[in-house]
């Protein structure tokens, strides 16, 4: 017995799969159905309410929504008979009379006119009711529900798709109508902006804002579209950029394996930053006799005050030349590079090369060292890699998710929308963090615990699995080594005792062990709320101990998952740009692929000793024994923490080179400044969170004289006497092979083809690996290495003086140090000043009301900031998100390392806040 469905249609005899509807089978025959309601895309379900693709069936009184409806064997259906093209074009019709005129719709182009093109309407001759006033509240947004049918693709597309759950129906019969929340203005509701609804709508009923008139009357018109890469956060999100006269208009969420056509804020409306006046167009080099100050300020609008044009040509010699005469006198250590994890996997490859090959010092870090470095070295130690073990869209095969130190909706949001589908399908969702996240909405237990008590926490869980023997003990003696130390070492942390130091009750944290340890397939994903800390490796360590020991990894809907914070930050970590390992993370010191590097980079001798790492460096300059340096794309004067030390460290180099497309706050102690190439301003390769080795593609030119950054790294080698000769990125992506066999079976072909393929790779067909680690770990042994944590204490606790904890972040609108978002104008009109968040009791016993001004100080400093009255952050916290220039967040972090992965403590800082009175202007 066959499962093919066989039916007529039109005549015709077609197979339909189990699950197909009369349209999907239509679609694939070339049979042409009008739809409106229905968007055959990924996570839209067909909801029948617009009746414009309506089919006869043999022997029914009614028609069908050919949409919804199910063929069985033997039926006939007819699609294109009187009685049905009748219906459907009375259907049209009757939605055309409530449209405004065509010329004067908000999407003259919509897939309701392209249908009625196709119909031959060009009006209705019914009469047209009154309709609503246009909402105009959303800076990214247009509202328009005069050209609204009430097909409720906007109510899918926010409740099922990115489950935010803000637009919905309202009232009854003539009057009903979509509604944002309660009713509200769309700009004043909890919108979060990810514009699915305005990439869903088929009138033009929601717009993208940038497209629309004065008038109201929107324009999709385009030159091109080019697909490409998101170059935000780590989901790695495909989009398309719509063009018209070299400018982006607009952007769509394109059909990746990471995003399904979704995009959060940033991706869907950040990205007229590369149009922006301040962008550097041509190289700069610093005016003679201006001296560089930690505290000194430079207007990126008006750099002349410091800097003069330069030709590339000087600029080049003027900045290698500098490097070379501090290597000549002091030796390759003296000189350092930061690499970005905004650059491509060829642009990081590149940098780390030309430190290694032309400074001749493993001096070489990027912004790993600030979000993941903890994670990464508790995962080699462990389980002998440092990426995921699982994509986070494996959640669709678990029953108990755990995310822990991580806000996804706010940094992952994309990622976090396919959490909560899971919960609505009846996954278990376990929330642990210090902050009561927007997650918690969703969550089955929400574990709100004291900061910087995380090992606590998680030992306590481990002892609860332990004791009661809930682990998988066929699991731990075939995949694991270490279990007897680490049973011995759980001891001495019972529930009972962990309860008061960690803030959870003990039978809550008996609940949620029992609940991840009986879990058919459960899977941990955290951020870096778990890697910022002294002890972040010891959180680490004890997350991948609770994997290890539930046998919770290699299977379907199991895994460890670290959120990777940047859009390349595992390409560029793949790819070397790390001062202890080489390219596919092989120890500096380990001779024999040491010598196979030196063969492939031709006549060098690479340096076995580690690096420094980002702090280190920091510390270095301030000590003196860096004194110049390299910086491509970071931003260290606002992401490093102690900013007053970082900029004196900066203020204090011979020689420092800067490649950026702004002149950042970094780039403002520069001597020599080279402009660069924004994200869709070049081609290149990204690597998500998920290993997912992505293409991205140049959509715009170069603005002015900047240069793509390949080619700038490129000329720095010549300078530094390097014989590089690539024609482009394409090449690199070759070379990059030959040193990483991480990238087997991927091609720079195969991804101009694929867009998209994950690592491992089997085959030069094979999509890649998702769930990795089914049979064995790659350490020497096979097994995973249960490593006890013991949780070492923060590196200060509040006081009389400073009685409060800081914790820092980012916001749903910007992105790391607000280089880039702080100039996107629809991000900037919705989050655009700093802020501080506060509990509300806090904030009564203060005296301090939302909007008022405060000083939030510590022990490195103090910032004035208007201060929000926020109910997820718990009595005695503070939240500062450290995109904001003029509140650098990162003026009052500690740069106290974890002692193994050198990340600072940026989760953890004691602090006081102080309410400021009013001055005379105010």
């Amino acid at each position: 017995m066959t499962d093919t469905i066989h039916f007529s249609l039109d005549g015709k005899t077609v197979e339909a799969a189990p699950g197909e509807t009369i349209w999907q089978v239509a679609k694939r025959e070339g049979v042409e159905i009008p739809h409106l309601c229905y968007l055959p895309e990924p996570g839209y379900r067909a909801d029948g309410n617009c009746r414009a693709c309506m089919v006869e069936i043999e022997g029914e009184r009614v028609l069908a929504a050919s949409c919804l409806r199910q063929p069985t064997e033997g039926m006939n259906v007819k699609a294109a008979s009187d009685r049905a093209t009748k219906a459907r074009r009375m259907v049209m019709e009757l939605l055309l009379a409530d449209q405004p005129p065509r010329e004067q719709s908000p999407d003259r182009d919509s897939r309701l006119w392209s249908w009625a093109d196709t119909m031959g309407f060009t009006e209705s001759r019914l009469p047209r009711a009154a309709r609503w006033q246009p909402d105009p509240s959303h800076p990214a947004m247009a509202v328009n529900l005069d050209a609204c049918i009430q097909c409720t693709l906007c109510v899918r597309a926010c409740r099922e798709v990115q489950v935010n759950d803000v637009i919905g129906m309202a009232y009854r019969g003539h009057e009903a109508k979509i509604v944002f929340d309660q009713d509200d203005p769309m700009g004043n509701s909890t919108c979060v902006a990810c514009g699915e609804c305005v990439q869903a709508c088929p009138t033009g009923a929601l717009m993208p804002a940038s497209i629309m008139d004065d008038q109201g009357i929107g324009d999709r018109s385009t030159d091109r579209e080019v697909e490409s890469v998101c170059p935000y956060c780590g989901v790695g999100c495909r989009l398309t950029f719509h063009i018209r006269d070299d400018q982006i208009r607009y952007v769509t969420g394109a059909d990746g394996p990471a995003n399904e056509n979704r995009l959060c804020v940033k991706g869907r409306f950040g990205f007229d930053y590369v149009h922006h006046a301040e962008r550097l167009t041509v190289p700069l080099i610093r005016k003679e006799g201006v001296a560089k100050h930690a505290d000194d300020v430079v207007d990126p609008a008006d750099p002349w005050t410091h800097f003069r044009e330069a030709t590339w040509e000087e600029a080049l010699e003027r900045a290698t030349a500098g490097l070379l005469a501090i290597r000549d006198s002091h030796g390759g250590n003296a000189l350092a590079g930061f690499g970005s994890a905004k650059c491509s996997n060829e642009e990081a490859y590149l940098f780390q090369k030309l430190v290694r090959t032309g400074f001749l010092t493993n001096n070489v870090d990027h912004c790993t060292r600030l979000c993941h470095a903890s994670s990464v070295a508790a995962l080699m130690e462990g389980i002998g890699s440092g990426a995921v073990t699982a994509p986070f869209s494996e959640v669709k095969n678990s029953d108990v998710i755990v995310v822990i130190g991580a806000n996804p909706t706010e940094n992952h949001p994309v990622a976090a929308t396919y959490f909560k589908q899971a919960v609505k399908r009846g996954a278990k969702l376990v929330v642990i963090d210090p902050r009561g996240q927007t997650l918690k909405r969703h969550a089955t237990h929400m574990l709100q615990f004291t900061p910087g008590r995380d090992v606590a926490l998680l030992n306590a869980m481990l002892n609860v699995i332990v004791t009661e023997e809930l682990y998988d003990r066929q699991y731990v003696q075939a995949h694991t080594e270490g279990f007897e130390r680490l049973r011995e070492h759980l001891a001495a942390y019972p529930p009972e005792a962990m309860a008061p130091i960690c803030g959870v009750d003990t039978l809550t944290i008996r609940a949620v062990a029992r609940l991840y340890a009986r879990a058919e397939a459960a899977i941990v994903f955290w951020g870096m709320g778990i890697s910022q800390h002294t002890h972040g490796t010891d959180n680490c360590r004890a997350l991948i101990s609770l994997a290890m020991l539930c046998g919770q990894t290699g299977r379907p809907g199991t895994g460890l998952h670290p959120l990777r914070g940047q859009n390349n930050v595992q390409g560029a970590s793949d790819a070397g740009l790390i001062p202890m390992v080489f390219p596919d993370y092989h120890k500096v010191g380990e001779p024999t692929y040491r010598a196979k590097l030196e063969a492939l980079w031709g006549d060098v001798s690479l340096d076995p000793t580690p690096g420094l790492t980002v702090v280190e460096i920091i510390n270095a300059m301030n000590a003196g024994s860096i004194k110049g340096m390299y910086i491509m794309g970071e931003n260290p004067a606002m992401s490093d923490p102690d900013t007053a030390h970082a900029r004196s460290g900066l203020a204090s180099l011979q020689h420092l080179v800067v490649q950026d497309i702004f002149l950042t706050e970094t780039a403002r102690f520069a001597d020599v400044v080279l402009p660069a190439s924004a994200w869709p301003e070049k081609s290149g390769t990204v690597t998500n969170t998920n290993r997912q080795v992505q293409m991205g593609r140049k959509a715009l030119p170069l603005p002015g004289d900047a240069r793509e950054d390949w080619w700038v790294i490129q000329e720095m080698a010549k300078g530094l006497g390097l014989d590089w000769r690539y024609a482009g990125p394409a090449e690199v992506f070759a070379e990059m092979k030959g040193a990483m066999p991480s990238l087997d079976h991927i091609t720079w072909e195969r991804l101009e083809r694929e867009g998209t393929v994950a690592y491992p790779c089997l085959s030069h067909d094979h999509p890649g690996l998702g769930v990795v680690f089914t049979d064995r770990f790659p350490t020497e042994s096979g097994r995973a290495t249960l490593v006890p944590a013991k949780g070492v204490d923060s590196a200060e606790h509040p006081d009389s003086t400073y009685p409060m904890v800081l914790t820092t972040g980012r916001t749903l609108e910007h992105w790391h140090t607000g280089a880039m978002t702080r100039r996107a104008s629809k991000l900037d009109a919705l989050e655009p000043e700093p802020f501080v968040g506060m509990n509300g009791r806090d904030m009564a016993a203060h005296g301090i009301a939302p909007g008022t001004r405060v000083r939030v100080a510590t022990r490195r400093g103090a910032i004035e900031l208007p201060a929000r009255r926020d109910p997820a952050i718990a009595q005695g916290m503070l939240f500062i998100p450290f995109c904001f220039n003029e509140a650098p967040a990162n003026a009052l972090t500690n740069p106290e390392l974890d002692p193994i992965g050198k990340i600072p403590e940026f989760k953890y800082s004691a602090a006081r806040v102080e309410k400021l009175e009013p001055t005379a202007a105010e």
